[in-house]
């Protein structure tokens, strides 16, 4: 069985992870799709409500499951028993971090390898920065993110800039 984890902070979900998590889902026996914590960067969302937004995108697919962890992602998915790290990749600036990132996993642990997926052409430009600021600029964002999570998304957002929370 083949067991994969795709790791990120999703915040929030957009339809480019979600493209990537079907894709892997097509691919892999187990996708655990795992909501991690970086200590460098700020979060709009809190990690309950990245599982949340996660598992109404991944409802209909049977072999996702939605996690979160502050651990080490290599230490989750030893946990796992996955074999693979699933990693979208963008543009080159993608590249840099991620091949730095595969070689000091490599050098950690040699039984673990990552998968790199490009996203479709129409998620090529995405990212959760772009979704934040389409709607502080009062854009919508429904064509950018999972279905059924639009609105919500945006109330989030709107509530935490209103608050003069910051990003």
């Amino acid at each position: 069985m083949k067991i994969a984890v795709y790791p990120g902070s999703f915040d929030p979900v957009s339809n480019g992870h979600l493209d990537i998590i079907k894709r892997s889902a097509n691919v892999f026996d187990t996708v655990y799709v795992l909501v991690s914590v970086n200590p460098n960067k700020k979060y709009c969302f809190t990690i309950e409500e990245r599982v949340y937004m996660l598992k109404e995108a991944t409802k209909n697919i049977n072999n996702v499951i939605v996690e979160a962890s502050d651990n080490l992602v290599l230490d989750f998915a030893k946990e796992k028993s996955a074999s693979v790290i699933i990693r979208g990749l963008r543009n080159f600036i993608d590249y840099q971090n991620e091949i730095t990132l595969f070689q000091f996993n490599r050098s950690i642990d040699k039984n673990i390898d990552t998968f790199i997926l490009f996203p479709s052409a129409n998620n090529l430009f995405l990212s959760s920065s772009s979704i934040k600021e389409l709607i502080m600029f009062g854009n919508d964002i429904k064509d950018y993110v999972p279905e059924g999570l639009s609105e919500y998304i945006t109330e989030r957002i709107k509530e935490r800039f209103n608050k003069n929370t910051g990003f």
